[in-house]
């Protein structure tokens, strides 16, 4: 009786904040590599052996569940000083299955939320997808598709599809892409990013052609920082509003890259490989439409490890394979946006 109180209670709360929000005229997109967020069965069709009881990592039940409520913890709070009811939208990378989704959108503080999910399977080897949650009160979807990674001269190169979800955010309609492009592992590799770039300029550009005034939010981790070829050069996304031109793009993160705060580190070096650009209409300041206003770094204290070798850095799930307990080894970013009523 106490339990269905309390989520009564906090769904009130919630319907409240949506119309605080609403009448604020503040929106908000965030994104989250949210570090390997797999089932505990064995999937013959991936190499995710790690991730089973008797795996590298003995992913048990246990820990499965720990990892979800961390997550969800974390995802509930995301935006709240500006946004009441929290983000409209957030992409997510790193997740195996629709599953694992819909344990995470009905776990803890985030239940109450009432988060919708848009995915589809990829051909990723270790079978790790991105994805869309959203509040179906701030973001109506009306469409999505997944864009199929080809790498012109690796013939059996797998990785994630990237994700268009169009919808309408206060009454607008906003063009959403999430994608997680190929990692370094093995090396730089540079140009498996740059043709994961040249996709995204593609799918810009036809939102573009389609429409002269596109409001397109690009999220993802996209394993290279503002300042790469193919972030700064193939994608051509611009340091400073006033360097985009129409048809162009802003990298809304490029300032914190250039002041050394990022989203992950290895071997003591920060990276912002977690990035969100935006099309140049979202630009400018007659807020009568939708317009962006300022990004943010979700690095809060308790993100971060506190001891150790990484001592500092984003507090993730393994240390190895020694379950620490943590969330991610990404922080989460995000944007805000504002219209005037």
């Amino acid at each position: 009786m106490k339990r269905t109180s309390l989520t009564l209670l906090l769904l009130c709360l919630f319907l409240i904040g949506i119309q605080a929000q609403k009448k604020l005229g503040i929106y908000s997109v965030a994104f989250w590599n949210v570090e390997n967020l797999f089932d505990t069965e064995r999937d013959e069709t991936i190499n995710d052996e790690e991730f089973t009881p008797t795996g590298a990592n003995a992913w048990t039940p246990d820990k499965y569940n720990k990892k979800l409520n961390n997550l969800a913890f974390v995802l509930s709070k995301l935006a709240r000083e500006h946004c009441p009811a929290g983000p409209a939208a957030i992409g997510v990378a790193e997740i195996e299955n629709r599953r694992v989704l819909e344990d995470l959108v009905t776990t803890g503080e985030l239940a109450s939320m009432g988060l919708d999910i848009v995915h589809y399977d990829s051909p990723d080897r270790r079978g790790v997808d991105v994805a869309l949650l959203y509040n179906p009160l701030l973001f109506q979807v009306l469409s999505s598709h997944p864009y199929r990674y080809v790498h012109p001269e690796i013939e059996d190169f797998r990785t994630r599809d990237q994700l268009l979800v169009s919808g309408l955010m206060g009454g607008e309609r906003v063009h959403l892409i999430v994608a997680h492009w190929p990692s370094r592992y093995g090396g730089k590799q540079s140009d498996r990013r740059e043709v994961a770039a040249a996709l995204t300029r593609h799918i810009v550009d036809s939102l573009y052609r389609a429409d002269t005034d596109p409001k397109i939010i690009f999220m993802g981790d996209l394993n290279d920082d503002p300042v790469d070829k193919s972030c700064r050069v193939v994608l051509d996304a611009k340091r400073k509003p006033g360097e985009v031109k129409p048809g162009g793009l802003y990298n809304t993160m490029w300032d914190f890259y250039s002041k050394g705060i990022g989203t992950l580190s290895y071997q003591g070096k920060w990276s912002l490989f977690d990035q969100i650009i935006i099309s140049e209409p979202l630009l400018g300041k007659d807020r009568s439409t939708l317009k962006f206003w300022k990004p943010e770094i979700f690095n809060r204290d308790f993100l971060i490890q506190k001891e150790g070798k990484n001592k500092g850095y984003p507090l993730r799930t393994f240390s190895g394979n020694t379950f620490i307990n943590g969330y991610s080894d990404h922080f989460p970013v995000i944007i805000y946006l504002v219209k005037e009523l």
